[in-house]
């Protein structure tokens, strides 16, 4: 009489070891309690600190309201915390340099994200699908000899 294999049991069948469950992964903190990581765009660097408070977030030592002042700027900033709902529960300390302003908002963001998903592993599906955890690739264009900037051309002239 044959044997029938099932999915779950298809691996003993074949001889390979059984699959371990797969272990939560533990936060990575530090021994102030804080979880660090470091975010970029562009040309600008961010290096970020998450720790346990009421929302407080600080941008080279000035508060995001301060340092930040386009609306649209701390929004991109404050993207992360929003979609995992922590924007009340943690206190965002970072520097940040390089690039301009709208460069260090996406560094930023980059920043809280990664280090957000070292304080509360559970939280990487949820910043993930949204996009928050990849590194933006684009950048300027390096410029061609004989053309005036990357692409642009001297004016045409028939005569």
């Amino acid at each position: 009489m044959a044997e029938t294999t099932t999915l779950s049991n298809l691996g003993a069948a074949m001889g390979m070891a059984p699959a371990a469950a797969a272990a939560p992964a533990k936060p990575k903190l530090d021994a102030k309690g804080r979880a660090y990581a470091t975010g970029r765009r562009k040309d600008a660097i961010s290096r970020v600190w998450v720790k346990r408070g009421s929302g407080k977030i600080t941008v080279n030592g000035k508060a995001i309201e301060t340092y930040f002042a386009r609306p649209v700027l701390r929004m991109v900033v404050q993207q992360p915390l929003v979609t995992a709902g922590r924007a009340t529960q943690v206190d965002i300390d970072c520097t940040v340099t390089g690039g301009g302003l709208s460069g260090q908002a996406g560094a930023v963001r980059h920043g809280i994200s990664r280090a957000l998903t070292y304080f509360e592993p559970e939280l990487r599906a949820v910043l993930k699908k949204a996009g928050f955890l990849t590194r933006d690739a684009r950048a300027v264009e390096r410029k061609k000899y004989g053309k005036p900037k990357a692409r642009r051309s001297f004016q045409f002239s028939k005569r």
